[in-house]
């Protein structure tokens, strides 16, 4: 798991020096009350920062850039107890790298009828401080995530622990790195990008490495070290008859043994978030990555298939949102269709290459052909995936910017048993229906690469897309073709100004 505590959130509450310093003390003393309350909750997942009131434009400015030159720190948390004159955050804001978000709350729940009076209206001016705050960031063209509601609501909990995962996720991208062992599949053209403007963009970056590099790290690896590997697959998951010591497909298993042992090896010493692999460049392997993907994304690594870079980075990222969390995520293909008019449904999978942290149950580890790449028999772990909701993410390069799409769908449990078809699978249908999802889903470019998760939904990635400043799309249970076709239109025109 993915430990996101690691990371801090610098709670900065806004003020100024009219009210005097009764005011001001009162103000600091709510201000940390809350800041403690969000660290305390275990909703919250990672370390809440709680920093002096600010009065005047020098202490934000300040704050703000000892928070772009502070590592850990990957956001702020901005409140506006009393009124804080905008003007003053002007130069702050201007200078600020790192993402916030806006809590518009107050420090009290309820007006208190029979006592107010004017010294609590000059303390509780959150509903009017925050709008002047507000009018300074929307003047200035600034993202952020606008949060409403009492610090003390279980709403707001989890409001904010939406938008420090989408910020952590950010943060994680920072420095990135995505290995590409080989090119993406030949003449494919979603998997293609412009990886230097993805650097730009969300700040990791991608590089391509010989398959032969790769090898290299396989055949260094012990056969010691791969046995202790198999034991581990022996205690893990069920293994077929043919796949235990002594079947006749032991041998494969340890051959994938060895790839994963070279591939983590690889990654470790490289200090990579994600990679890539394609079952077009496998020179120097005797078969193709498939458990050893499986485990490795279960880890936390992101990956595509067939050079896929970008579906990489999504998975990556959206494994730092749903550290901790349950449901799972993984790699992901809309691979078939169930076309039956009384219920059109997709049957989503990959060759392999699909993550166990979504599965149902044990997985079950098997060796079977794979009838693509040229090279032997490779080992895989079978599972089904629990009903429920989830969604699917795509992230593709429209030329002038980067979209993310989202599609809700509806997990569900197939009418029967797949008895001859090797592979981690998943049925789910769209939201509204596969015939408006899909249609929405092509009109807007997504790729047949996804990233699936029931552990996330849309807000995460909303939130993620609006700090990295990109493009974002949802498809569900609201949709209609034809507005959707007008969004499509309309954010054209938009970032073409832009």
């Amino acid at each position: 798991m993915i430990d996101l505590k690691k990371y801090e959130v610098w709670f900065v509450t806004g003020s100024q020096h009219l009210y005097g310093e009764q005011i001001l003390k009162k103000v600091e003393m709510h201000s940390k009350e809350i800041a403690n309350a969000l660290n305390l909750s275990k909703e919250i997942p990672v370390t809440v920062t709680f920093k002096p009131i600010l009065t005047t434009p020098e202490s934000i400015k300040k704050i703000c850039l000892e928070a772009n030159n502070t590592e850990n720190c990957i956001g702020l948390v901005t409140w506006m107890h009393t009124f804080s004159p905008a003007k003053m955050w002007i130069a702050g804001l201007k200078s600020l790298q790192k993402p916030f978000v806006h809590l518009h709350t107050q420090y009290n729940r309820d007006i208190p009828y029979a006592e107010i009076d004017m010294d609590y209206m000059n303390l509780n001016q959150s509903a009017h401080g925050g709008r002047e705050f507000g009018f300074i960031c929307s003047r200035m063209g600034i993202e952020r995530k606008v949060i409403v509601g009492h610090w003390k609501d279980e709403k707001v909990y989890k409001k904010l622990s939406v938008w420090m995962r989408a910020a952590s996720a950010w943060a994680d991208a920072q420095g990135g790195k995505i290995a590409r062992f080989g090119d993406n599949m030949r003449e494919v053209a979603v998997t293609e990008g412009d990886k230097v403007e993805a650097q730009l963009r969300f700040g990791y970056s991608v590089n391509g490495y010989n398959v032969g590099e790769l090898a290299e790290y396989v055949n260094g690896i012990t056969e010691a070290q791969v046995n202790e590997l198999v034991e581990e697959y022996e205690a893990t998951y069920t293994l077929a008859k043919d796949a235990i010591r002594g079947g006749s497909n032991h041998n494969a298993v340890k051959n994938a043994a060895q790839i994963e042992l070279g591939m983590r090896t690889f990654l470790e010493n490289g200090n990579f978030k994600g990679f890539t692999t394609t079952f077009e460049n496998l020179q120097g392997l005797k078969q193709l990555p498939g458990i050893s993907v499986q485990r490795l994304m279960n880890d936390g690594y992101g990956f595509g298939a067939e050079g896929d870079w970008k579906t990489s980075a999504l998975l990556r990222a959206m494994k730092v949102m749903d550290s901790g969390l349950k449901g799972g995520t993984s790699f992901m293909e809309d691979y078939t269709y169930h076309l039956d008019p009384s219920g059109m449904k997709v049957l989503g999978a990959h060759m392999l290459e699909v993550c166990p942290s979504i599965a149902i149950a044990k997985p079950k580890l098997e060796v079977h052909p794979l009838g693509i790449g040229g090279k032997a028999d490779p080992a895989r772990l079978v599972f089904d995936v629990d009903s429920g909701e989830g969604l699917n993410a795509s992230m593709v390069d429209m030329g002038n910017r980067f979209r993310l799409i989202v599609n809700e769908v509806e997990v569900i449990k197939p009418e029967q048993d797949f008895p001859k078809l090797p592979v981690a699978r998943v049925m789910w249908v769209p939201k509204p229906n596969l015939e408006i999802g899909a249609a929405a889903w092509i009109y807007a470019g997504g790729a047949h690469h996804t990233v699936f998760s029931k552990a996330l939904n849309s807000e995460y990635l909303e939130d993620f897309a609006a700090i990295a400043g990109i493009e974002f799309l949802t498809i569900d249970a609201n949709t209609n073709i034809r507005e959707f076709k007008n969004e499509l239109r309309w954010n054209s025109v938009y970032y073409q100004g832009k």
